[in-house]
C-alpha cells in the first residue's frame, strides 16, 4: 500500500515538474502571437482553466448518468407498481 502512493505521489510530482518546465520553455522560446495560440490569452491561469473545464465535464456526466439511472429506477418501480 505505501509503495503505491508513494509511486502514485512521484508520479504526480513530475507530471507537474514536466508541465511546468514545459509552460516555461513555451513562454521562452515562442513569439507571443505563437504563445497565445497555444496556452490563450491568459497564460498565467492555464492550468485553472484546464481543470475547471475537466471538473464541470466530470459533473455533467455524473448528472446525466445519475439522470438515467433514476429514470431505470423509476420504470422499474412503476412496472411492479403496475403488476401488482
Amino acid at each position: 500500500m505505501f509503495k503505491r502512493v508513494f509511486w502514485i505521489g512521484t508520479g504526480i510530482v513530475v507530471g507537474v515538474v514536466a508541465v511546468s518546465k514545459a509552460q516555461a520553455y513555451v513562454r521562452a522560446n515562442t513569439p507571443q502571437k505563437a504563445r497565445e495560440f497555444i496556452l490563450g490569452p491568459d497564460e498565467d491561469n492555464v492550468g485553472q482553466r484546464t481543470l475547471f473545464g475537466l471538473l464541470t465535464q466530470f459533473q455533467q456526466v455524473m448528472k446525466t448518468r445519475e439522470d438515467e439511472l433514476n429514470n431505470q429506477y423509476t420504470e422499474r418501480f412503476e412496472a411492479r407498481q403496475r403488476s401488482l
